[in-house]
């Protein structure tokens, strides 16, 4: 299962000091690691700001690793829908595969969901085809009942996948949060037919911890939800805390 976990990660840097070379670093060692081990699938995506995207694209090209972009003022989600359609037209321009937004989480507590809600479908209609997740920041909604309630909104608008968190609060991923959404991704696929994918971020760090999320998945939604097609991890430790196992 750890080999599946592996292929199931976005491996990851959001740093406000990132620079090129870290980028580069990044891909490279993304790419290098599926050479390194026989039997292996590479890691499901790195994920960059906007600004990187050019690069990684052109780095990781021919590899079989997506490029994904938070974007969409990021992590706040705190600025007009003009201002984040933009930024996420100009990463989708620079050759992203897949959109990070992060809920508008001030809105959602005003409780203007048909705001919430269109402004995801908004978002999804300029990604197309593209992946887009939507990233709840579950440490900010803090109950069980709206992390259930905007799961609802983000798959309604049209989200790919739901994601539990930035990693850039006090509050990352948890159990609790992430059963929350695994239910309502059932009760959203019995009610539409729609299988939405799940992604968990957020100082998740530890293989077993990781793993973790991934049985949670399979025993809520089935075999398939151990797949890149349908569960993620978003992280930038772990990446390398697996790959060491896995050479072991």
């Amino acid at each position: 299962m750890l080999k599946r976990l592996f292929s199931c990660i976005d491996n990851t840097s959001l740093g406000g000091d990132d620079t090129k070379e870290r980028i580069e670093a990044l891909c490279h060692s993304s790419v290098s690691m599926q050479d390194t081990i026989k039997g292996i699938n590479h890691v499901a995506a790195v994920c960059v700001y906007p600004i990187f995207v050019r690069q990684a694209v052109q780095l990781l090209s021919g590899s079989g690793i997506h490029v994904a972009s938070v974007a969409g003022a990021f992590p706040s989600g705190q600025s007009p829908i003009k201002v984040k359609l933009s930024e996420i037209q100009y990463a989708l321009d620079e050759g992203a595969d897949e959109i990070d937004m992060v809920l508008s989480r001030g809105v959602f507590l005003e409780g203007d969901y048909d705001k919430v809600r269109n402004e995801v479908a908004s978002v999804k209609q300029l990604c197309k085809e593209k992946t887009l997740k939507v990233i709840l920041e579950t440490g900010e909604l803090k109950t069980p009942e709206n992390i259930y309630k905007a799961s609802m909104l983000a798959m309604e608008g049209g989200a790919d996948f739901i994601k539990t968190s930035t990693g850039k609060i006090s509050v990352g991923a948890t159990p609790e949060a992430a059963k929350t959404m695994l239910h309502a991704i059932a009760d959203f696929s019995k009610n539409t037919g729609k299988k939405v994918g799940f992604k968990a971020a957020g100082g998740i760090s530890e293989p077993e911890e990781a793993l973790g999320y991934m049985k949670m998945a399979e025993e809520i939604l089935g075999e398939e939800y151990t797949t890149n097609q349908k569960f993620r991890i978003g992280a930038s430790r772990l990446t390398n805390k697996v790959f060491q196992i896995l050479t072991l």
